[in-house]
């Protein structure tokens, strides 16, 4: 299972940081990334980490998101700093145990889902 949490109601250009723990599943050699939805919106990716522990970001957020995990406590994390109103979603933690490269930013090729949790920010 994922958890996660962190979310909440922020004003714009605030910072925030969102957390990941995964219980009966470890991060280690599998892909792991972050997703958002807006209503009204599809899922869309915003941050990963390949394999290998490489980052990797959706062009729109690179500047402001960081994405990161500590295998010890099998937790995800991703950072937001300068918020903006279009930041405004649901943020879903998932893992692909199985995925290949070339599709390592579609919501379909994930596996393992969290909850979500809701960031609101206000302008």
């Amino acid at each position: 299972q994922l958890q996660v949490s962190g979310g909440g109601l922020v004003q714009a250009g605030d910072s925030l940081r969102l957390s990941c723990a995964a219980s009966g599943q470890r991060f280690s050699g599998k892909i792991i990334a972050w997703f958002r939805q807006a209503p009204g919106k599809e899922r869309e990716f915003v941050a990963g980490l390949w394999r290998d522990g490489n980052p990797f970001y959706a062009d729109s957020v690179k500047d402001r998101f960081s994405i990161s995990r500590d295998n010890a406590r099998s937790t995800l994390y991703l950072q937001i700093n300068s918020l903006k109103p279009e930041d405004a979603a649901v943020y879903y933690c998932a893992i692909s145990p199985r995925g290949i490269y070339s599709t390592r930013k579609i919501a379909s090729s994930y596996d393992y889902w969290g909850q979500g949790t809701l960031v609101t920010v206000s302008s």
